[in-house]
């Protein structure tokens, strides 16, 4: 008997072992390079020479035999990703990426977040990345963005405007800078000699950081005038394939946004009254800010979500998912200064040596009302990112470390982590008063997110039955307005969060229309298997599909 083995496989794995040869912040991520010093190559040519092993990787895929399930899936993953990443690299946009979240210098910045620091040997590692953030950042602003701004492609003035005061706040850390202050956590084990690599290096990277700040403000700025918020069609489409991998009807997008802004509404205004009898939706959710149950201090928060991610996994394992041993350690962080006002979640290295973890920015205040972050924290931590993305790495070397790691598909994780969300719900886990409403309150922000990224992308009108400027074009003032009416979000929170869907363009859609494509995907399955049909079981299996764009989601899911 002959038997055929995978091709798809191993090529997708060469593929995430080159680009970790490439690019560091691969490399760091997975935890796969020990002692990698390295800082990303964020210069044209570093760009190109990735695009050369993504077009190269692509005439592979053109040969390899497809065996089974999993080589499927994987194949039509690889293709879909490596094409939007080219198409997205042909229109240049790396030459003008300026944006407030996860953007080039703040992904410099969280390669430090991610290293190993619990022995001297880490640290030495630490200050001799530290030294060449210089190199980095000249290769971002002299090199990519002077090359951006040389062809006319400038990101919009609001953007730059935001990375300058981002780059501020990281100027004003403790010690000089965010580098000093994170140099200064080097313990005591630390030789003198490493410790003063460390401030030379911290002193370099501050000086690095002012230089970009000053070129920002000083050089693009001035250039960048005149240069729209909105992308427009035809750069929106490059950033939505790349964020749901899906080609997206956006008018029946945008419609379906509406009508689910229109239902949460309902229904918030129903859990506002359960709230505060006789109050309207507004009054309701100051009184929880107010009078509802909270946490003083910030450490004090970072325990209060840890308890609770441990609690989480603790109940569900073994009742709603079998959670592999690795999986169950999960970290709560406080985000550094600086960062855009949304919480993340941040990968284990492959190993595990590195746990998953989710940050909480403060935005600078010290008292936090619960009513917002319960259902946020699921889907942070567990059952949502974490449960999916460490669940994905405890099983790169079943299906391919590209399905379960780099191929990630926004609109699949984020897609899901709403689904998770929503089953704490179905699950009764909102029981703290107002959890209910924060929950509501996080779906119609994401409901909104899908109207507002593409209405102001594409300017298209306001419905004619929306409370507020009925008939007009979309504008980034007209959407915070409207976001503000419709949000128990803090000001600065809605603020960051109109900069971030105007400088990452179709990002912010790819939620809710992910959550709509795994709960149309549990529908198919439950109606497809009647009484048979195990929740648990159609998880387990779910999690185990590794990465998949909106384009193939919610079939897969409706054989499980």
């Amino acid at each position: 008997m002959t038997t055929t083995h995978s091709a798809v496989r191993p090529l997708a794995d060469d593929y995430v072992r080159r680009l970790a040869d490439l690019d560091t912040r691969v490399a760091t991520s997975l935890g796969t390079h020990p002692g990698d010093d390295r800082v990303p190559d964020l210069s044209p040519e570093g760009h190109d020479a990735v695009d050369e092993l993504d077009r190269s990787t692509l005439a592979a895929l053109s040969a390899a035999a497809v065996v089974d399930d999993d080589d499927r899936r994987c194949a039509r993953l690889l293709r879909e990703r490596l094409e939007a990443q080219l198409a997205v690299s042909d229109a240049g946009e790396h030459l003008r990426t300026v944006r407030n979240i996860f953007g080039p210098p703040a992904q410099v910045r969280q390669l430090f977040e991610l290293m190993p620091t619990t022995s001297p040997d880490g640290w030495a590692v630490v200050a001799r990345r530290m030294g060449g953030v210089p190199d980095s950042f000249r290769g971002y602003a002299a090199a990519s963005l002077a090359e951006g701004s040389r062809r006319g492609l400038h990101a919009a003035p609001r953007q730059v405007e935001t990375v300058v005061g981002q780059l501020d706040d990281w100027l004003a850390g403790e010690g000089g800078s965010w580098f000093h202050s994170f140099a200064a956590k080097a313990p005591d084990g630390v030789s003198a000699a490493v410790r003063s690599e460390l401030t030379g290096a911290a002193d370099a990277a501050a000086a690095a950081t002012g230089t970009l700040r000053e070129y920002l403000a000083d050089t693009y700025l001035p250039a960048a005038e005149g240069t729209p918020d909105a992308v427009g069609p035809d750069r929106y489409r490059l950033g939505a394939r790349l964020s749901t991998g899906a080609d997206l009807d956006l008018d029946e997008a945008y419609a379906w946004g509406w009508a689910e802004y229109r239902r949460i509404d309902a229904e918030m205004r129903r859990e506002a009254e359960a709230v505060l009898p006789g109050a309207d939706l507004r009054t309701a959710m100051r009184h929880l800010d107010e009078n509802g149950p909270a946490v003083d201090g910030v450490e004090e928060v970072r325990a209060w979500l840890q308890q609770m991610m441990d609690t989480a996994i603790a109940e569900l394992d073994g009742t709603h998912f079998d959670i592999a041993p690795p999986v169950r350690v999960v970290e709560a962080m406080i985000a550094p200064p600086g960062s855009a006002a949304a919480p993340y979640y941040t990968r284990p290295s492959l190993d595990f040596s590195r746990p998953g973890r989710t940050w909480l920015p403060t935005m600078g205040e010290t008292r936090f009302p619960l009513w917002q972050l319960i259902s946020t924290w699921y889907h942070e931590g567990v059952p949502g990112h974490h449960l999916q993305l460490a669940q994905w790495t405890h099983l790169a070397d079943r299906l391919s470390t590209y399905q379960t790691t780099i191929g990630m598909v926004s609109g699949n994780a984020e897609g899901w982590a709403l689904y998770a969300e929503r089953l704490m719900d179905e699950l009764g886990y909102l029981t703290v008063p107002g959890a209910r409403l924060g929950y509501l309150d996080a779906q119609q922000m994401r409901a909104v997110r899908v109207v507002i990224d593409i209405g102001m992308h594409l300017q298209l009108q306001v419905p004619a039955d929306s409370p507020l400027h009925p008939g007009e074009t979309w504008t980034p003032e007209i959407a915070r307005e409207f976001f503000g009416a419709h949000s128990g979000r803090p000001g600065a929170f809605l603020d960051s969060e109109i900069v971030r869907y105007l400088g990452w363009p179709g990002q912010a859609i790819s939620y809710k229309l992910g959550e709509r494509a795994w709960l149309a995907g549990r529908d198919a399955a439950r109606a497809a298997r009647g009484t048979d049909f195990d929740l648990k079981a159609w998880h387990a299996a779910a999690l185990s599909l590794g990465s998949l764009g909106l384009d193939d989601l919610t079939d897969e899911l409706a054989k499980l």
